[in-house]
């Protein structure tokens, strides 16, 4: 059955709403580049898919995603839609508002751009919780994958690396170009990480300078990481986890009672 609020006549969406026992997803991603290899909708890509995927097992509601994000650090290559995380945190809201006036009163904000996104995301959550009474959750697949990321081998996380690229190799292959792929090891850097299996700091993240992502571009295009060594297969066993873990997500809203 399809899962898209989009597609429906209103009819069919008040239908669907009753089907869905109060849960909505709203799929978050980006438009910006990602390197040589990947198209500058990744991010969305990845939250729509999951979205997609877990809600054809639990008959929740998807809303049309939000395709942009805050990228001002990846500003240095043609594509990328940069947009202000309180016009974000607004917007959202409001999107969240008009489902809990529809009968959607729990929701799942889906982020595919990583650390970036999820301060405004925090921010609009929780003004969202307490002043429409709604519950929200956040889901990350980079945190929620924490488990299994080491057992399939996966670099730390950058951009466009084995771990997204991976992920779209399985999922879309139709957009990876991985003849075009190029490396840029990640380099350690004491005390933190964007990485959430690090053991230190993974959370105090400051967007990249220009000149930080402009030399990351000039090496590879605009990926940090090892898009070289994407597999499929991989793809595939990290995409199951992070669908079952959002099915629980999910599952457990379902059954709670406000």
């Amino acid at each position: 059955m399809d899962c898209w609020l989009q597609t429906k006549s209103w009819t069919e969406a008040k239908e669907a709403i009753e089907r869905a026992k109060g849960v909505a997803i709203i799929p978050v991603g980006s438009t910006e580049q990602h390197s040589l290899h990947l198209p500058v909708g990744t991010d969305t890509y990845v939250a729509i898919t999951l979205a997609e995927d877990a809600a054809k097992k639990t008959g929740v509601l998807v809303v049309p995603p939000v395709w942009y994000g805050w990228s001002p650090h990846h500003m240095v290559r043609p594509g990328t839609i940069t947009i202000r995380p309180e016009t974000l945190a607004d917007f959202t809201y409001d999107i969240i508002s008009s489902l809990k006036f529809h009968g959607l009163d729990k929701i799942i904000l889906i982020n595919g751009h990583r650390i970036v996104n999820v301060i405004w995301m925090q921010i609009a959550a929780e003004r969202a919780q307490r002043e429409l009474g709604v519950t929200i959750k956040i889901y990350d697949p980079a945190y929620m994958s924490k488990d299994i990321v080491g057992t399939l081998g996966f670099g730390p996380v950058g951009h466009a690396e084995e771990i997204e690229t991976s992920h779209m190799m399985y999922r879309f292959p139709n957009l990876v170009h991985l003849e075009k792929a190029k490396d840029n090891p990640i380099k350690k850097t004491p005390l933190y990480s964007v990485d959430p299996c690090y053991t230190h700091d993974t959370l105090c993240y400051v967007p990249s300078s220009f000149e930080s992502a402009q030399k990351a571009a000039e090496i590879a295009g605009g990926a940090t990481g090892e898009p070289t060594k994407s597999d499929a297969e991989k793809g595939k066993v990290y995409h199951e986890h992070l669908v079952n873990n959002l099915v629980a997500v999910i599952q457990s809203l379902q059954n709670s009672h406000q």
